[in-house]
């Protein structure tokens, strides 16, 4: 089973951006790319040509903003026949805890758990094909595999594959955004090997429902799943 990202989940981090801030939505999309895991660390982004057409922007804003991510420690350019435009390894760590707001984590978090239990209950109540139902059961078990650094970015393609996989296409970019910001608090503070090991048991429980097509479950489970990532970001930041 292939571990390529499925092609709604490209689509809904590679879009157009806004012409009004073009190279600052640029860069900001490059690091979405990385915090979701669509790139990993080690992996080349795709060539500036395909990344103009994508993002709706010129080469040279394209280039610039890559300029401004290497200079920042986040990307690094090779020449040559296999050269390219590549995520350091490791992915810089923020030095200092986030500074979140009150009503800016309440805000994500609610949004969050409406978009992902929605997504989850809409996923369960389709009939999913052999390969869709393949495709989430390798991401559950990459991401139970994973280690250190791996899990998050594993872990945050299975939660975008049960976006994917709900039939709404205009969900996932949703979905990507809320997850890009949660990922960028989650940076902040180490992971946890116990949560993990709990994140796993209850990834289980939210695909294992959505597997025999039952919405309620799939969305209790995944509210279960949440609340445990809930209360770790109000720990570590409120």
């Amino acid at each position: 089973m292939s571990e390529a990202p499925l092609d709604d989940l490209r689509r809904a981090v590679y879009r157009p951006v806004r012409s009004g801030n073009a190279l600052e939505d640029t860069t900001a999309r490059i690091v979405q790319t990385v915090r979701l895991g669509l790139v990993a660390p080690g992996e080349s982004l795709p060539a500036e040509r395909e990344l103009a057409v994508l993002y709706g922007v010129s080469r040279d804003t394209v280039r610039e903003a890559i300029r401004e991510l290497a200079d920042a420690g986040w990307l690094e350019t090779r020449r040559g026949r296999y050269g390219g435009t590549f995520v350091v390894d490791p992915v810089p760590r923020p030095s200092e805890p986030a500074i979140v707001s009150p009503a800016e984590l309440d805000d994500v978090i609610a949004l969050r758990c409406v978009l992902e239990t929605g997504a989850a209950r809409a996923t369960a109540e389709r009939t999913l094909s052999a390969e869709d139902r393949d495709v989430l059961w390798a991401r559950h078990e990459a991401a139970a595999r994973a280690e250190g650094a791996d899990y998050r970015r594993l872990d945050t393609l299975l939660h975008l594959t049960i976006a994917e996989l709900s039939g709404i296409p205009s969900l996932v970019p949703l979905v990507a955004d809320n997850r890009a910001r949660v990922n960028a608090w989650l940076d902040t503070f180490p992971l946890l090997p116990r949560n993990i090991d709990h994140s796993t048991s209850q990834h289980a429980a939210v695909v294992s429902a959505i597997l025999a097509g039952r919405p309620d479950a799939a969305d209790a489970a995944m509210r279960d799943h949440l609340a445990g990532s809930e209360a770790l970001l109000r720990g570590f930041l409120a």
